[in-house]
């Protein structure tokens, strides 16, 4: 437990620096690497690393997806490069066909595409709106990782009906609602400190935030976190690995910490597309 909580200090401490810095090119830098050290992890426990082709255009693509994604300049180019990619992922397979399968570079084009793009929707949701694209970016992450938390003392101390003890025997019905309940709280409160903070750091000027979608927003990621956490714990089950990696002492690796992320954080970014909560 001490060597996790230390763990999710330095995490939390280097994201506060990097959000303090306000560098774009950071920031794509971070997510870029994030993304690469993922599917490097995930590479790896399905034993796919051991291609070093598939596993050099795995990387290269995935590093350069969220710099392409994010860059106005660039963003047109995006499908012509994803088809080049897949369209090389194939040539690569039939020039090495009795060592290269099908179900290998599905698996490698699937997640290459999939993790890149679904960590670039933070920084689409940071650079939406330039004024509060902070708040939500953060608030995004706080109410998923709050409701992981949430459901791990919770499911800890009162978990007794477990969900899919095949898949995650740790988890409880009990824990996953006490998941929803933090998440939901917490979605509900940080709207009232962002007006505070943005009273105070304006000189006065007051904006108003929708509660109810913020809490209901909240508790909708939640739950896409549990789903994004088991369908990452029945690809660790199947690969047979307690861990995607040992970066985060405590919490595993990059995927193991960004696995809850990877359904919500889109899911955010088309929500707020639809309606802005802050006037």
């Amino acid at each position: 437990m001490a060597r996790r909580a230390i763990s999710a200090l330095i995490a939390a401490v280097f994201a506060i620096l990097v959000l303090i810095i306000n560098y774009f090119p950071l920031y794509l830098i971070v997510i870029s690497s994030l993304s690469a050290v993922a599917v490097y992890e995930l590479l790896v426990a399905t034993k796919y690393i051991k291609n070093a082709i598939l596993t050099m255009l795995s990387l290269s693509f995935v590093f350069l997806v969220p710099i392409v994604f994010l860059i106005d300049g660039l963003r047109m180019n995006l499908p012509i490069i994803c088809c080049v990619f897949l369209f090389t992922l194939f040539v690569v397979m039939i020039y090495m066909h009795e060592k290269v399968s099908f179900e290998a570079v599905s698996l490698v084009g699937f997640v290459s595409l999939g993790i890149p793009l679904s960590l670039s929707c933070l920084l689409f949701i940071l650079f939406m709106k330039e004024t509060h694209g902070m708040f939500l970016m953060i608030f995004t992450l706080t109410v998923i990782w709050i409701g992981d938390s949430g459901a791990y003392f919770v499911g800890t101390f009162l978990g007794r009906h477990k969900i899919a003890p095949k898949i995650s025997p740790k988890k409880t019905w009990e824990g996953f609602i006490g998941g929803l309940v933090c998440s939901g709280l917490i979605g509900f409160a940080a709207p009232f400190v962002y007006e505070y903070i943005y009273f105070l750091m304006s000189g006065g000027v007051e904006i108003e935030t929708n509660k109810f979608f913020f809490a209901a927003t909240a508790v909708v990621c939640s739950a896409l976190g549990v789903v994004g956490d088991f369908s990452a714990s029945l690809v660790k089950r199947q690969c047979a690995v307690k861990d995607f990696g040992n970066i985060m002492p405590g919490h595993g690796g990059v995927l193991d910490r960004f696995d809850s992320v990877l359904f919500a954080a889109p899911f955010m970014y088309q929500v707020l597309l639809f309606y802005f909560p802050i006037t």
